[in-house]
């Protein structure tokens, strides 16, 4: 719901802020610059996320060939586009509010480069896979911007990703349950977005300033990460005189051990090992990586 509330608050345990960190500028591939909010010292994962990147890529940077094992990536584009190939000949470009939901499992090589002159900016979001799905096929689903299911009302806007908003649902599957979300609040608007329990959660402001959790709490300005604590919803309201833009992420943790190296994520140093060696060899899923180089 997005219409206000009378009582102190829309949540019998509404979730506050516990972690506030500032995504700050470093460069990433071949000459990008990203923003990282998960997946640095102060904040290594969120279970289940393992990284949260806010980038900008301008030719002749980007990301070329690389591999990934063990998790899905999330490319949602916020300016321009990204042209992606990989391996096993799936090609194409994204662009202005298109998604690229990357399931890699067992293997994935590929490059991630941008599509025009220009910046191209976008975030990139890595889901782990649970120990049994981390071998798994590898998969796409990309959904073009004007197919992302929206709702509006009472000065709020939302476009939903993944999982379900203000009664509109996304048809994305998630292999590890997510919700992603994606709120503009005109001034003076607010929202209540109810989030499962037992789920772990944060927000990314991506412009304006907000505040979150509760009504008396300090504003947050844009390129801020912050981590939800437990409850079964939380709250925003726009006080500023601008549009407020987040993206509000929640997941099913997965309680695994995790081990990464770079592109790979598994559960053990000796699955790891293995990562690295079957990628050297072009065995156990890498085999086109053999011969395979992006154009």
């Amino acid at each position: 719901m997005s219409s206000s509330s009378h009582s102190p608050s829309a949540f019998d345990r509404p979730r506050s802020v516990i972690k506030k960190i500032l995504a700050k500028l470093q460069n990433e591939g071949d000459g990008a610059v990203v923003r990282r909010g998960i997946g640095r010292n102060d904040l290594k994962n969120l279970d289940p996320f393992l990284m949260l990147d806010d980038f900008s890529v301008t030719p002749p940077a980007g990301f070329p060939d690389h591999p990934h094992r063990g998790f899905e990536t999330v490319t949602y584009m916020l300016q321009g586009g990204i042209t992606h190939q990989d391996f096993a000949g799936h090609k194409g470009t994204i662009r202005t509010g298109d998604v690229q939901w990357m399931t890699a499992g067992r293997g994935i090589v590929h490059s991630e480069m941008p599509a025009g002159a220009g910046s191209q900016k976008g975030l990139q979001l890595w889901i782990n896979l649970a120990s049994r799905d981390k071998m798994m096929k590898p998969r796409y689903q990309e959904i073009p911007s004007d197919n992302i299911p929206r709702a509006e009302k009472d000065g709020v806007e939302v476009r939903v990703i993944a999982g379900e908003s203000m009664g509109v649902r996304s048809p994305i599957y998630t292999q590890t349950p997510t919700m992603y979300l994606d709120f503009t609040l005109k001034p003076r608007a607010q929202v209540h977005q109810s989030i499962p329990d037992t789920w772990t959660s944060f927000v990314y402001i991506i412009d304006g300033e907000g505040v979150f959790g509760s009504p008396n709490s300090s504003p947050v300005a844009a390129h801020h990460v912050l981590v939800l604590g437990g409850g079964n919803g939380v709250s925003v309201w726009n006080k500023s005189s601008k549009p407020l833009r987040f993206v509000l992420i929640a997941g099913k943790p997965l309680n695994e051990p995790i081990v990464q190296y770079g592109p790979f994520v598994m559960n053990s140093q000796s699955e790891i090992a293995q990562a690295i060696e079957d990628y050297r060899y072009a065995k156990n899923g890498f085999e086109m990586a053999k011969y395979w180089r992006s154009q």
